[in-house]
């Protein structure tokens, strides 16, 4: 996932919090990542999913989440609760193998 540009994946799990899906569908730029909350929510309720975590790297290694990384997060997680699916985490992820995580920082 490590890359030139920015990625999105969101990691579903089921009731046992087991895996049980992916979706690898959000490719952006050096800098952004766009993503459709509306696909996102729709494949975990495909999946009857009860939890997510979502993940994309930042390629500069600068682990801070912008205002936009921590603006988005809101709004999936509030979509995603309307849904019964709890977004468990956010990780921010760079090429040296170090993270971010909203959870442990206390955004979400």
């Amino acid at each position: 996932m490590i890359g030139l540009q920015e990625k999105l994946i969101v990691l579903y799990l089921n009731n046992c919090n087991t895996f049980i899906g992916c979706l690898n569908e959000f490719s952006g730029t050096l800098n952004s990542t766009p993503f459709d909350v509306r696909m996102i929510v729709g494949t975990g309720i495909k999946l009857m999913a009860t939890g997510a975590i979502v993940i994309h790297n930042h390629p500069s290694g600068n682990l801070k989440p912008s205002r936009e990384d921590i603006k988005a997060t809101e709004k999936l997680s509030t979509a995603l609760n309307y849904m019964d699916i709890k977004l468990f985490d956010h990780l921010i992820i760079t090429p040296e193998n170090r993270y971010f995580s909203f959870a442990d920082e206390g955004i979400l």
